[in-house]
Formats: structure tokens, sequence, C-alpha cells
């Protein structure tokens, strides 16, 4: 059975970031995360797309408090060493410890409070090796998200996204986080995330100038839709 993609708001959105249900939602998510194997997805999608060159620069937009990326430092430190981690969110929500457990493997830490559209407009020329995005992309709807992926594709050589996936069996997931203790906001936002992800190539067919990049959709995991874009070397020329 195919489910229409349908954007809604999402309570963890329009709460104030210390509001204890915020807080308390942000914690379910570190959860829900490990439940969906995210990090490992990711690392692997790094990993593989960047077999042949180190990236000196990531940036992840809708980094929320910053745990999902330090977990995911901490299995790529070992291959990327002295890296610059750019944190985008429009909550100013980063911890001190986290910060610190960047700098505890060697990587510099940025952080960003901004909109991602100001701030990928604003950044003109500048660009970063690797962008990613974890349970982002599907808070926009498809004109929205559409811009948006225009706005990443000229500024990264390589972009990563894991997602939730949108299937039956996902929101069937969803509606079983009461037995890990998940709050009321979490179990809302869970079902809106499933209804609102992705599956086939939706967002293959949403990525501009597709000829100029190598791009992999596909389910991951039980839950997790992943997407890479990675920008095609250019030939070396021979005389």
């Amino acid at each position: 059975m195919s489910l229409a993609r349908c954007v809604e708001p999402e309570w963890l959105d329009e709460l104030p970031p210390d509001d204890s249900r915020a807080i308390r939602a942000r914690r379910d998510l570190r959860r829900v995360n490990a439940w969906m194997l995210q990090t490992g997805i990711m690392a692997q999608a790094l990993i593989r797309h960047c077999a042949y060159e180190k990236p000196h620069t990531l940036l992840e937009i809708g980094a929320g408090d910053g745990t999902f990326m330090l977990r995911l430092a901490r299995r790529l430190a070992p291959r990327w060493r002295n890296l610059t981690v750019i944190l985008l969110d429009r909550q100013n929500i980063v911890s001190a410890e986290t910060a610190e457990g960047f700098r505890a493997l060697q990587w510099r830490v940025e952080t960003v409070t901004a909109d991602v559209f100001d701030f990928l407009k604003q950044s003109g020329p500048r660009s970063v090796d690797v962008i990613t995005a974890n349970l982002f992309l599907h808070h926009f709807p498809q004109g929205q998200l559409a811009r948006l992926l225009a706005q990443v594709a000229p500024v990264t050589r390589l972009f990563a996204a894991c997602e939730p996936r949108r299937a039956p069996s996902a929101l069937l997931g969803s509606r079983l986080l009461w037995a890990i203790g998940c709050n009321d906001v979490t179990r809302h936002d869970a079902a809106v995330s499933v209804r609102a992800g992705f599956n086939a190539h939706e967002l293959t067919a949403l990525w501009p100038r597709p000829a100029q990049w190598e791009l992999h959709e596909h389910a991951a995991g039980l839950f997790t839709h992943c997407f890479v874009a990675r920008r095609r070397v250019a030939p070396t020329k021979t005389t």
C-alpha cells in the first residue's frame, strides 16, 4: 500500500526550547535515533561515498542539540581527523558538554543559530565538503524542499540525508514508541514524520542538475530512507 506524502506541523517545533515536554522529547529523539540505527546508517553512507578523499568541513542542517552529530563524529573520527563541523539550527540548544565532546575528538565545532534558507543564501561562494541532514528534510513541503536542495547543491561536494521511510510498517513502528517510554510529543511527531517521509526516488526527482551528480536513494534498516548525492569529478584532460 502506498501512502501519499502529507506534511503537518510537529509539536516539538512549536514548543519553547526550555519547555519540559520539549526537553523530554529531545531525549526521546536520541532513543528513536538509536532504535532506527540512524548513526550507523549515516556513518556507512559517508564512509562509502568519501572512501577516496578526506573531507575537511562538514555542515549539519537541522542539527538540533548536536548529540546525533557527536555520536556520528565518534564513529568517523578515527578516519576523519581535524574536521571542522558546523551545527546549524533555528534554536541555540547545543550544550557546552556536547561542544566539548567534539573538541575531545580533535574536531573543531561551530554552532550557528539561523534559518537554513537564510544561512545558505548568505553563505554565497563559501562551500563545505559535506552537508548532512538527519530527520530534517521531511519537515518541508514539496516546493520548499525543492528550493532547499537547490540551495544545498552549489555549496557542497557531497550531501547525505537519513529520513523517515513513508511506509505502513514505519507508521506501525511510530505507534509503538510508548513501549520505550516516549512522551506524547514524541509519539505525535513520530507519526507525523512518517507521513511526511519519503520512498522510492522522490528526493532524486527534486535534486537539481542530476547529470552532474551520482545519486543514490534507497531504504535502509527497518524505518529509514537514505539519499546521497555526490558531485561527479570532471575528467582530467590529457594532451
